[in-house]
């Protein structure tokens, strides 16, 4: 007879995300003539730019005839993405990535998801704390996390980013195989400064460790002092696979569209005395369970290196960061502490009074019809905190901001 498996059953009951889209659906039945705001959940509202939609009719065209139809295509990527990526995103910077050590894909959340599958069963995996779900929740499945106690997984060595160490983690007492770091960090909108970055890379160098590195929010960098890639980190060819995306800088949440960079210098042991390159492994897991991302979205993609689409994807970007510095005033105004907002789209708020992060949830719901993600939700370090973000509309972020001012703490 068949069974499950049992690792998806250690899974806790609900999704983050789905917990909150539950509690504002009753909120709304019970308010139908409330207009709720969410200020919670990343997802972008303005309209895809000007050069992603003519690309987007120019491939759907080709797609039309014969001589330009394009069926399956290679699971690796188009040519045409995968150099423009290298050649704008590293080589203009000075960073040595090939074309043939990017990966296209549907999205940074898979293959961070996915990564994971080349690496054995016993493998030691650290997590930063607070941290984004798909890190934890795929290690579960695969088996690796071990009982769940006490808000935490028994095998995971967790990393806490907390006010008192400013966000950057301290390095673990146990020695991890795997570490996931997100930089600018999601949820709390924090970034590794080039030192710390370093010091991480050279941690995972001397301890024969593989950071997976999320880099998706890199363009919402503004300080000088951040890394956009690990690769601008000596040795990090050696240690890191880097994953971005096009979700957050170009509005793809919709057309689903990421890249993940493995260097042919990225290895781990075999089990038998040698070692292997993550790159061949990752090429062959690709090659097996994806067909690919599509060729108009992948046209698309191509279309935000080009001098027009940069200048209009970059003007999104700063109309983000317009949302967050007016959030960031107007909760400060309030006395509450606030933390990100400058080199990442999110923010991350400590709540008032000693409220845990679902009460403060349910206060701004109920007080105000306005969602923020409790931190709670992110690991045991994001007790005490709520994240927002700064990916609404300007009038619905003008209306948010009229609306927590109303709100009495």
């Amino acid at each position: 007879m068949a069974s499950v498996n049992r690792h998806f059953l250690e899974l806790q009951r609900t999704y983050l995300f789905t917990e909150i889209a539950r509690k504002v659906k009753a909120y709304q039945k019970a308010n139908p003539g409330r207009r709720v705001i969410s200020l919670g959940i990343g997802d972008v509202t303005r309209p895809l730019v000007p050069a992603v939609i003519a690309a987007l009719h120019k491939a759907v065209e080709e797609m039309g005839h014969a001589a330009t139809f394009h069926g399956y295509g290679p699971e690796q990527g188009y040519p045409f993405l995968r150099e423009a990526i290298a050649a704008y995103d590293y080589t203009a910077h000075g960073l040595d990535v090939s074309s043939d050590e990017i990966f296209i894909s549907d999205g940074a959340k898979s293959d961070l998801g996915n990564f994971q599958e080349l690496f054995s069963q016993d493998s030691v995996v650290a997590v930063m704390d607070p941290v984004y779900p798909v890190y934890v929740d795929s290690n579960v499945m695969a088996g690796r996390a071990g009982e769940y106690q006490n808000a935490r997984w028994q095998r995971l060595v967790y990393l806490p980013c907390t006010r008192e160490n400013a966000f950057v983690p301290d390095f673990p007492e146990t020695r991890p195989d795997i570490i996931y770091i997100c930089s600018p960090n999601n949820p709390t909108g924090m970034a590794l400064s080039r030192h710390a970055l370093q010091e991480w890379v050279d941690y995972a160098r001397h301890h024969g460790c593989v950071i997976l590195y999320d880099s998706a929010y890199e363009a919402f960098i503004t300080d000088q002092g951040i890394p956009h890639s690990i690769y601008e980190i000596e040795g990090a060819r050696e240690v890191a696979v880097e994953f971005r995306s096009f979700s957050k800088t170009a509005g793809f949440t919709g057309l689903r569209c990421a890249y993940t960079v493995v260097p042919r210098d990225v290895t781990a042991v075999d089990g038998k005395g040698g070692r292997v390159p993550l790159r061949e492994l990752w090429n062959r897991r690709q090659t097996t369970k994806y067909n690919g991302c599509p060729y108009i979205v992948q046209r698309a993609a191509e279309s935000v290196y080009t001098p027009e689409g940069r200048v209009q994807v970059m003007a999104d970007v700063e109309a983000c960061h317009e949302n967050a510095r007016r959030i960031v005033d107007a909760l400060q105004q309030m006395g509450l502490t606030v933390f990100g907002g400058v080199n990442a789209p999110y923010l991350w708020v400590a709540t008032p009074h000693g409220m845990t992060s679902w009460e403060f949830f349910d206060l701004l719901l109920a007080r105000a019809a306005l969602v923020c993600t409790p931190g709670a939700g992110f690991g045991v370090a994001g007790e005490g905190f709520v994240r927002l973000t700064a990916f609404g509309t300007p009038d619905d972020t003008e209306e948010a901001l009229q609306r927590l001012a109303t709100v009495t703490l």
